[in-house]
């Protein structure tokens, strides 16, 4: 199995869901925005989460709503049932994971797989984990959830994990555990090799990570040429990153049995 550094995933533009568009036209998670990431040669971040009955799938939201105008939560149908519906009336269907990554063999530079949390966390990790290892490109994992993150660690240690983060503010919890996650306290345990955080200032503890080491990475610029200088790499959307700021084509590597 190949395994990759966290500098392997810097310097980086990273296409947010893809490079989808404003007007829904092109999809967030969709196939097509895979394909036009590709075909720019940028990096990819997209989500995973399970269906009902375990089969992972590219996708962001809980809830169906935003995306699918049904009512409901992914992990609320089969398969069968969530292939019927569609990405924001186009004929973009919700894809697998496997589907994507197959797009994705084809050209585009590294890729950040954000596993979502839900009520089967460790499923997941582990079928997430089986579709990378058989996928010859560059990967890592991130998650809000600390959790995933520590799974990563004790499980696949040789693989690139980042913890997500944001302001306390933006956090749907009580105060203390969004204060603990927005200033990454739990990072003696889940050891991230980097920070994803939200664009904008970040707390003296996420700092003193970086100086020590740890990556940074900002998430989601919609002004990748201003913002550029001030992360180790970016997620972007709906902006143009600077000229010669493409994601890095799969290459390197070492192999480990």
């Amino acid at each position: 199995m190949r395994t990759f550094t966290k500098a392997d995933f810097c310097n980086v533009f990273y296409a947010h869901r893809g490079l989808h568009d404003r007007e829904g036209s092109i999809p967030e998670n969709s196939l097509a925005a895979f394909r036009k990431a590709v075909e720019q040669g940028y990096g990819v971040e997209l989500d995973v989460q399970l269906t009902l009955d375990g089969q992972v799938v590219v996708f962001h939201d809980d809830s169906l709503q935003r995306m699918c105008g049904v009512e409901g939560k992914v992990w609320e149908y089969p398969l069968s049932e969530i292939r019927k519906k569609r990405l924001l009336n186009t004929q973009e269907k919700v894809p697998l994971f496997t589907e994507a990554l197959e797009i994705l063999s084809k050209g585009s530079g590294p890729l950040i797989v954000e596993l979502k949390t839900g009520p089967r966390n460790r499923e997941l990790c582990q079928k997430t984990l089986s579709i990378l290892r058989d996928w010859s490109g560059m990967y890592c994992v991130e998650s809000f959830d600390p959790r995933i993150v520590y799974w990563f660690r004790r499980n696949a240690p040789k693989i690139v994990r980042g913890q997500l983060a944001q302001p306390e503010e933006n956090y749907p919890l009580p105060r203390l555990p969004a204060r603990l996650l927005a200033k990454c306290r739990l990072s003696f345990l889940t050891k991230p090799d980097f920070i994803a955080y939200r664009i904008g200032p970040v707390p003296r503890t996420v700092e003193r990570m970086r100086q020590k080491g740890t990556a940074l990475i900002g998430w989601t610029s919609k002004s990748a040429a201003a913002d550029a200088g001030n992360w180790d790499a970016l997620i972007f959307e709906h902006c143009v990153p600077p000229e010669g700021g493409q994601g890095r084509r799969n290459k390197g590597g070492e192999e480990h049995a």
